[in-house]
């Protein structure tokens, strides 16, 4: 039968139903398949409880976006202030007005393998992610239900800066939606490198240091451009929990989370299993080093000068800072512990300091370490000789092969002397200022004037400082009978190394302002006839003769001791002293300032450059000069007199005398005051026949008697004259 057949049992059958059965099955429904009554209700009501509560929640999230106040970048405008040298090298760094470091930096200051480690270990997706990283959020909750406790935040390295710049104590849903919020808004506004800058500088390392360079210098004292594989992972690991992974404090912590890191830069192939290995043996930083102080004393005087400025760049060069600090400590190892070093360091081209040392140690208050003595008064000895010549030659008075008199002189009441109280007879200019010879230095000034000398130096920009006493300035100041500083001193020097064009000192890493006509102290060829001249200055025993044209310097009483020196592309100055202008016996320019200027010459690293002859210069011996040059021109006025010295005689103790040890015969130390009358210096004491003092310029000595008995005590002076007397000691 068919099935479709009307006249089928089964078909009349279907034609029984009732008509609402048939609209049932013309619907297409059967009686199994018909849904409850209601169910597609709930399911509407369903659909549209969603959507008002989407709309619900956009609406109060919007709302509550709105309710809070604009995003406060103060935190990261809050730096401490640094100063830099010119290559953007710290120098010194100033803590906070609250108490931390906060080295700025920007990711280019910062090595790429550590911003490699950051990003996989932090936040993977921070380069492609709005702000907020749903995966990891989604990744955060999973591991709460499976785990019952908060395993990871989920937090996009975004989120933690946006938690760094607004700190709250209290950790749950509310802080993470507001800091949500705050990282889609930072997103917005701010570009990916900008951000990842903010975290670098805010991140927390334990302790007052904040950012990545105050960790880098604080635990492995050095900029954070080039860090080892180790270094970086720890610095990685230092900033999720700050305090209590401190290695100066917990390094067992430190090392256990920074393998963390390690473990997870390995699986992102970002270092090899090598270097995860190497960097797991390397050692962790148990304490803090100290931040850099390099020039402190030109550091707090810029930052006084502009203390609002955050940065200041200077025009110092740190590696010679470094290395010229270092070799004043090494110096004032063989020195008293009162006495101290300054070092200046110029470009004579610019006029830049590439290195100021105002003393051996900033906190050594023995040594008066922070006193700028760059900055002090001081008086010059032979170090201003030069320019005495060099207005000589200027002025037409003299040439280096003119013929001066080194003979005993007297101008007026002033008799100069020469150091070691000998005499030249005829010498040259040029053999007089490499000799240092004081007498024809005397000669020279007064045919120039010491008035005249002085207002040249003025007018070229060098400050000098007279005595309080009034009056006419006398020739005493050709030998030191002034005041002057290191700064000054040395820029004098710049101007001979320039050809006479003088330079401003400039300790600022800026443009020369221009505009202003350059001073001048003397021509080039005088200049020239200067540099010439000492470039062949017999130098100290540790140096190799022609390479610097330097002078040295020794004031009266031996309170300063000089040497400024120069080539054509960099001139330095020392001086070495007692910041209390107290005597220091032996303190000899020559002796223990020069040594150390060639050294620091050593440490340019770079070899001298010659100067340049000018085309007009005169070379030429005393007999083919023109004739008024050949001598001291006759026309000057001057006195010069034979001095009579008085005979040397030993004055105590007399001839035969007895000496009781016990009595009032000595000092109160044990020893036996010597002196000598008339006579010239220096004076040599011997006890029979063994020298017992160095040579010294007073007539006075102490010397310790070794025991009781007849002794022969002699005392010889400069000229070489003796007296011997025979005493008992009992």
């Amino acid at each position: 039968m068919a099935v479709n057949d009307p006249t089928s049992p089964s078909f009349s059958g279907e034609a029984k139903r009732r008509p609402e059965n048939l609209d049932q099955e013309m619907l297409g429904s059967s009686p199994s398949m018909t849904p409850r009554p209601g169910r597609f209700g709930k399911l509407k009501i369903g659909v549209a409880a969603c959507a008002l509560a989407v709309v619900a929640a956009t609406t109060a999230l919007t709302l509550y976006i709105h309710s809070l106040p604009p995003l406060d970048l103060a935190a990261a405008a809050d730096r401490s202030t640094v100063v830099l040298d010119r290559e953007g090298r710290l120098l010194r760094p100033f803590l906070t007005t609250d108490g931390r470091w906060k080295l700025p930096l920007t990711s280019d200051d910062v090595d790429p393998r550590y911003l490699a480690m950051l990003k996989a270990y932090e936040d993977r997706r921070f380069d492609s992610h709005p702000g907020i990283d749903p995966l990891g959020l989604a990744r955060a909750a999973g591991q709460m239900l499976r785990h019952g406790r908060v395993v990871s935040g989920g937090s996009t390295l975004t989120m933690q800066v946006a938690r760094l710049l607004e700190p709250r104590d209290e950790r749950n849903l509310a802080a993470k939606l507001r800091q949500a919020v705050r990282a889609v808004e930072l997103e917005r506004h701010l570009s990916k490198t900008e951000i990842l800058d903010l975290y670098l500088n805010l991140a927390p390392f334990g302790g007052n240091l904040e950012g990545v360079r105050a960790a880098s210098f604080a635990y492995f004292g050095k900029e954070p451009k080039r860090l080892s594989t180790a270094e970086a992972a720890l610095l990685v690991a230092l900033p999720q929990s700050p305090e209590t992974r401190r290695p100066d404090r917990f390094a067992e912590a430190a090392r256990k989370a920074r393998a963390r890191v390690l473990a997870r830069v390995e699986r992102a192939g970002i270092a090899t299993k090598g270097e995860v290995t190497a960097a797991r043996d390397e050692e962790i930083p148990t304490g803090r080093r100290p931040f850099p102080t390099l020039s402190p004393h030109v550091a707090e005087q810029v930052v006084a000068e502009a203390p609002a400025q955050r940065v200041h760049r200077l025009s110092l060069d740190a590696r010679l800072q470094k290395s010229l600090e270092g070799l004043a400590r090494e110096r004032s190892l063989g020195l008293a512990p009162q006495v101290s070093i300054a070092i200046l360091a110029v470009d004579n081209e610019t006029g830049a300091v590439r290195a100021s040392v105002g003393g051996v140690d900033y906190f050594a208050a023995e040594r008066a370490g922070a006193l700028d003595l760059t900055r002090a008064l001081r008086s010059p000895g032979s170090a201003l000789k030069p320019f005495i010549y060099a207005l000589a030659f200027d002025n037409g008075i003299a040439h280096p092969e003119t013929m001066l008199e080194d003979r005993p002189a007297r101008y007026g009441s002033y008799v100069p002397e020469n150091f070691d109280m000998t005499f030249q007879g005829m010498v040259s200019a040029r053999k007089a200022l490499q000799l240092s010879l004081n007498v024809p230095t005397v000669e020279l000034l007064s045919a120039l004037g010491p008035q005249r000398f002085l207002s040249r130096l003025r007018d070229a920009g060098i400050t000098v400082a007279m005595p309080k006493e009034g009056g006419a300035p006398g020739l005493a100041v050709g030998l030191g009978g002034l005041g002057i500083t290191l700064q000054d001193l040395t820029r004098a020097y710049v101007g001979l190394a320039r050809g006479g064009e003088m330079a401003p000192l400039r300790f600022r890493e800026e443009p020369s302002s221009g505009g202003t006509p350059p001073l001048h102290l003397v021509e080039p060829v005088a200049a020239w006839y200067v540099a010439d001249t000492l470039l062949g200055a017999p130098p100290p025993l540790n140096a190799v003769p022609g390479r610097i044209a330097y002078k040295t310097g020794t004031s009266y009483g031996y309170r300063d001791a000089w040497a400024v020196g120069f080539d054509r592309k960099h001139t330095i100055g020392v001086w070495v002293g007692r910041a209390d202008n107290g005597a220091v016996p032996g303190l000899v320019g020559r002796v223990v300032a020069a040594p150390i200027l060639f050294d620091a010459f050593a440490r340019l690293g770079i070899d001298p450059r010659p100067f340049p002859q000018p085309a007009d210069a005169i070379v030429a011996s005393t007999n083919h000069l023109p004739p008024p040059l050949r001598h001291l021109r006759q026309d000057v006025p001057k006195t010069v007199a034979a001095i009579a010295t008085p005979a040397l005689k030993l004055a105590f103790p007399p001839d035969g005398a007895r000496i009781d040890l016990s009595a009032d015969s000595l000092d109160g130390q044990g020893q036996l005051n010597l002196k000598a009358a008339g006579g010239a210096p220096p004076f040599t004491w011997l006890v029979d026949g063994t020298p017992v003092t160095a040579p010294l310029r007073r007539r006075e000595a102490a010397w310790q008697p070794p025991g009781k008995g007849f002794m022969r005590i002699s005392v010889v002076d400069g000229t070489g004259a003796s007296e011997s007397v025979s005493v008992r000691l009992q």
